[in-house]
């Protein structure tokens, strides 16, 4: 009895060192984060929007226009270089999740990116590393190997650059405040909305100043500009550091995958007890990874729990638990929810690519179009996105401010709608902004064909150029409904200790999405035809882009069915806060009971072997 009493004894002890390490933790997360960390991180998002929107929105001109490169050629190599922008976050992502933490990744990524600017502005200045201008498009010499190679290396730099930017600076201010459910709830703003709204501001910024000044002051101001802004967007992020909540990596969560997936297929012959609370559980290994609450188990994808079946080899050994032969219900959890999420994820992938190209498609567009506000002023081609921004803006405000309020009287959730109803509605939309895309390519070639200027691709054609605004208009929509909802899932569905990896794949859709654009593109451009080609090099006049629109259109139907199909069938990960699990707790305390640091304290079946793994 004495010998169970002091066992008993030392279980409290271990669980009050527990409590008060979590106390310390929550109380040094007071301190350190908060609203007052926001100035410096949105500063530096928003430099950073600044500088990347103001240096690839107009890159497809840059390249048609300085470097002499084929229109075809020129946005495969700028749908080639932004799908390995999406996909190099994940890399980023594993090493801020793993060992390296958010800051340091975001410091990185910033100091590479800012190498490529300052490579690309010294060769714009430079006229020996681009070739002579070639204002007729005819006979034009085309930059030369070396001079690619320029391009090649910033485009490189800045695609590193941006691995270790995009998923770690939206996931690192949501760091900052308090993101469970409850407090979720009981804010009157949506986290991510705003973030958007501000990377809207950045972009439309970017838009209408960058872009006017590569238009008519140079290409080396117009990159220069840019490069001095991510200069500054490091600046603030390194001035605010001392105020950050910086939180640690729990250790590689790919590892942590591979372990769950290795001990189910060792235990493949076990039989999964009915009883879940019997399966393994360890609070005290989880206990890094499961800050913000613990994953509760579920019925789907029962192979897995297999991973978490205690065997008699087990609960004799008295070491610290093999995690390639025995896993936690959390970490089992972890893998099922990443599982789950993969179906929605991949439906982003092809509203990527039937939209990929259709930003270098309508500046092209634009740019035979009448842009004229005045008789002395006309709109930058590039400049027409910023239509698609201010609907995003405007759009955004009102979601929170009207549609949220109106939607939550009919369906009670906080959010008004759910994010996967979120995230249709975007796939519907840009299933019309890519029809209205076609209907607009018909009506600007059939007056070009009236005047006589389809053989003229240089021709400015007497249709105004606010015939492209509705699709850019229904583009803003999309990203209301559509990118917004998608990067709130990620996050939200992800578990905690892999949500720089979450937002990677948010990135990774997009870079897989890229890389199919161009497949879609380059297959039509090969297989349509020589003579009536439907995406020719120099004259779109002579072209049938709406023929691709339409097929596009046709892929994304496919696609949003699909969705439709996945989003009804998917289940949503049950998580257990940490605010429910320190009462849960503090009753058992209450009641005389003492909590098991290996099972969890639902599960009264706590053998006296299991107690002996419990230096996990």
């Amino acid at each position: 009895m004495e010998c169970l009493g002091g066992e008993s004894m030392a279980n409290v002890e271990k669980q009050e060192k527990i409590e008060d390490e979590r106390k310390i933790m929550k109380n040094k997360k007071k301190k350190l984060g908060g609203i007052k960390t926001m100035p410096f991180i949105f500063a530096t998002e928003i430099c950073d929007k600044f500088a990347t929107t103001g240096f690839h929105a107009n890159m497809i001109t840059y390249l048609t226009q300085e470097l002499n490169m084929p229109l075809v050629k020129a946005s495969n190599t700028l749908t080639n270089f932004g799908g390995t922008a999406s996909f190099t976050p994940l890399f980023g992502a594993l090493m801020a999740d793993s060992f390296a933490g958010r800051y340091w990744i975001i410091v990185a990524g910033s100091i590479l990116y800012e190498l490529g600017l300052i490579n690309i502005t010294i060769s714009a200045i430079r006229p020996t590393l681009h070739p002579p201008p070639c204002p007729t498009k005819k006979n034009c010499k085309e930059a030369s190997a070396s001079q690619l190679w320029i391009l090649y290396l910033s485009l490189i730099l800045t695609s590193l650059g941006t691995g270790g930017i995009r998923p770690c600076v939206v996931t690192f201010a949501a760091d900052q405040i308090d993101m469970t459910k409850s407090s979720v709830a009981a804010r009157s703003w949506n986290f991510f909305n705003w973030y958007y709204f501000s990377m809207g501001m950045a972009t439309l910024t970017a838009l209408t100043f960058v872009v006017y000044i590569q238009e008519n002051v140079g290409w080396g101001w117009g990159l220069g500009v840019p490069t001095i802004a991510m200069a500054l967007s490091i600046l603030a992020f390194l001035v605010g550091s001392p105020l950050y909540n910086r939180v640690k990596p729990g250790g590689s969560p790919f590892v942590r995958l591979a372990q769950v997936i290795v001990a189910a297929v060792k235990k493949r012959k076990e039989v999964v007890p009915a009883d879940p609370a019997l399966l393994y559980e360890n609070k005290e290994l989880d206990a890094a990874i499961s800050l913000n609450g613990r994953l509760l188990h579920t019925n789907q994808f029962k192979w897995f729990d297999k991973a978490a079946v205690v065997t008699y080899s087990d609960a004799i050994d008295s070491k610290l638990p093999n995690l390639w032969r025995l896993a936690t219900v959390h970490r089992v959890e972890e893998l099922k929810s990443i599982v789950r999420m993969f179906p929605i994820w991949a439906a982003g992938i092809l509203l990527i690519a039937s939209s990929s190209h259709q930003h270098s498609f309508t500046i092209q567009q634009a740019r035979t179009m009448d842009r004229h506000l005045s008789h002395s002023f006309q709109i930058p081609p590039a400049t027409m996105s910023i239509f698609g921004t201010i609907t995003m803006l405007i759009g955004l405000v009102l979601y929170e401010r009207l549609f949220v309020p109106f939607a939550r009287r009919f369906t009670g959730n906080p959010s008004g709608i759910t994010y996967l109803q979120r995230m249709g509605v975007g796939f519907v939309v840009n299933i019309l902004a890519t029809l209205v895309a076609s209907f607009v390519e018909i009506k600007r070639k059939a007056v070009a064909a009236n005047h006589n200027l389809l053989d003229d691709p240089q021709a400015i054609i007497p249709i105004s150029v606010f015939w492209l605004v509705p699709q850019f208009c229904l583009h803003g929509v999309v990203e209301v409904f559509m990118s917004v909802g998608h990067l709130e899932f990620l996050y939200d569905q992800s578990p905690e200790s892999m949500r720089s990896t979450a937002a990677a794949l948010y990135w990774v859709a997009i870079s897989m999405g890229n890389y199919a654009g161009t497949l879609i593109v380059s297959l039509v451009h090969q297989y349509s035809g020589k003579n009536s080609n439907w995406l020719p090099d120099w004259n779109l006049n002579r072209g049938k882009l709406e023929y691709y629109y339409w097929l596009v259109s046709g892929i994304q139907v496919i696609n949003l069915i699909y969705y439709v199909i996945c989003s009804w069938l998917y289940t949503y990960k049950p998580l257990e806060e940490a605010s429910e699990i320190c009462k849960e707790e503090a009753e058992e305390l209450a009641g005389d009971k003492i909590p098991s640091m290996i099972l969890d304290s639902r599960n009264g079946h706590g053998e006296v072997e299991l107690a002996r793994n419990e230096t996990a």
